[in-house]
């Protein structure tokens, strides 16, 4: 599977940007799908992923009420809905995808996605 993100940007505190990850050579059919992202000086984290085929959604803490991840009905596009941002959501994003289909609690670990795009900037100025 090959991941193409992108949507990212400049953007005003408080403004918003749509990310989309597109799946090439196979679909995300019975994958988990994951935004993650990385800061200057920090790791790796998820934002946000979506179990294509159960529909279960998770969030960080720090992004529940302000982002929001869908699916497309053709089963090859994630996107990422973020609004209301702060100057902590600047970071690298990625999109990542799973082989397979992962349980709820793998959701958050870097590990469980075999996949991944290569990373959009957003950056929100103050």
């Amino acid at each position: 599977v090959q991941l193409q993100a992108s949507g990212g940007g400049l953007v005003q505190s408080g403004g918003s940007l749509r990310l989309s990850c597109a799946a090439s050579g196979r679909s995300f059919r019975n994958r988990a799908v994951g935004w993650f992202r990385q800061a200057p000086g920090k790791e790796r984290e998820l934002v946000s992923a979506i179990r294509w085929t159960e529909r279960n959604v998770y969030y960080a803490d720090s992004v529940k009420g302000r982002f929001t991840i869908s699916r497309d009905s053709g089963e090859n596009t994630v996107s990422l809905q973020m609004n209301s941002l702060n100057s902590e959501d600047t970071a690298v994003y990625y999109c990542a995808a799973s082989e397979g289909r992962p349980i709820l609690s793998m959701l958050p670990n870097p590990r469980t996605y075999t996949y991944w795009g290569q990373g959009t900037l957003v950056t929100v100025s103050s």
